[in-house]
Formats: C-alpha cells, structure tokens, sequence
C-alpha cells in the first residue's frame, strides 16, 4: 500500500516550538518525529479499546479480585 500523507493545520504555536524541540532532542526532523509519534499512537490501543479488552476478558474468566487481593498478588510475586 502506498504511503498518504496528512496535513495539519492551524497548530498552536507552543505546540510547533515543543514538537520542534523534541524532534530536535531526538535527533530527527519534525516530519519523521510526529510520523514515529503517529505510528506509535496507531500501533497501541486507545483507552476505550484497553478498558473494552479489560472488561472482555474479566467477563470471560468470571475474575472477581479486590484492589487488596491484586496487590496482594502482586507483592508476592516480588518476593
């Protein structure tokens, strides 16, 4: 599939400098920073997408653990 291109518009100003800076930090041009950034985004679930998937797999294992149990659990494992 041939890459597309996206165009963004009316960007604050502060928003441009701080991306600048971060592209710059990191050594890339603003372009190959914002498109790492928007691949990263897209190759990640949303919230709403990890909530749903949270929720799917509790239903389906019937998993009923107080915040207490999972820390609990959690510590053990440290140990």
């Amino acid at each position: 599939m041939a890459p597309k291109s996206i165009t963004v518009r009316n960007v604050p100003s502060e928003v441009h400098r701080e991306l600048r800076a971060r592209a710059a930090r990191s050594g890339s041009s603003l372009q190959g920073f914002v498109l790492g950034e928007l691949v990263r985004m897209a190759n990640h679930p949303s919230p709403e997408e990890l909530v749903d998937r949270i929720r799917a797999r509790k239903a389906a294992t019937h998993t009923r653990l107080s915040g207490k149990e999972i820390v609990s659990h959690r510590d053990a494992d440290r140990r």
